[in-house]
C-alpha cells in the first residue's frame, strides 16, 4: 500500500489504440469510439481514493505530434510523454518499462493501461513486492503473461465495462459473466 498516497497512471497509448482498431473495430476508430480519457482518469482518482500521476506515452519518432490531442490530455490533467528513438525501437514500451522500473524505488500504486506481455516482468515485480497494481485493458486481449499475473495480485479492470470510457457500445464478443449479462442488450 502506498504511504505518499498517488497512483501512478500510465497509459500505453499505442496499444490501447491498436487493439481497439485491428482487434475490436476492425478499422480506425471514429471520434466516438475512442476512449474517454477524463473518465480513465476519474476512474484512476476512484480506484484507490488517492490523486493519479497521470502519464501518457506516445510515440513521436516520425518527428510530429498530434498536437490538438496532446493539449487535449494536458488540459484534462495527463502528462503527454512523446518519445522518440531508432525504427526498431519499441519506444512506448520502453519508456514504460523505465517508469515501472523508477516508480519500484518509491511510494506509490500502479495503473497500466496496456495487453502487452513485455510489461510482465516489471509488473510482477511490483506485485510481488505487495504493491497494489491495476490493469486497464480488454479483457479478452490482454497478454498471457500479464493475465496470469492476476493469481499474484494483480488486479484487472475492464475498459469498457468497468471503466466505462466509452460512449458507445463497442462490437465485442467476450465472455460474459453471468452476474453482468443483461439480456436486453440482446433484443
Amino acid at each position: 500500500m502506498s504511504e505518499t498516497g498517488t497512483t501512478y497512471l500510465l497509459v500505453d497509448g499505442e496499444n490501447i489504440d491498436a487493439t481497439l482498431g485491428s482487434s475490436i473495430l476492425g478499422g480506425r476508430p471514429t471520434p466516438e469510439q475512442r476512449p474517454r480519457w477524463e473518465r480513465v482518469l476519474s476512474f484512476a482518482q476512484q480506484t484507490w481514493d488517492q490523486p493519479v500521476k497521470a502519464l501518457f506515452f506516445l510515440n513521436a519518432s516520425n518527428g510530429s505530434l498530434p498536437m490538438s490531442f496532446v493539449q487535449a490530455l494536458t488540459a484534462i490533467g495527463f502528462v503527454p510523454i512523446p518519445l522518440s528513438g531508432e525504427s526498431y525501437e519499441k519506444v512506448v514500451d520502453i519508456g514504460i518499462k523505465r517508469t515501472l522500473d523508477a516508480i519500484a524505488d518509491r511510494e506509490g500504486d500502479v495503473l497500466l493501461a496496456s495487453h502487452d506481455g513485455d510489461f510482465a516482468p516489471e509488473v510482477a515485480d511490483l506485485v510481488d513486492a505487495g504493491r497494489r497494481v491495476g490493469l486497464l485493458a480488454f479483457r479478452e486481449f490482454t497478454s498471457q503473461s500479464l493475465a496470469g499475473l492476476t493469481a499474484r495480485g494483480l488486479q484487472t479492470f475492464d475498459l469498457e465495462s468497468d471503466v466505462a470510457a466509452f460512449n458507445v457500445q463497442l462490437p465485442r464478443l467476450r465472455i460474459i459473466p453471468l452476474e453482468e449479462f443483461d439480456p436486453l442488450r440482446y433484443l
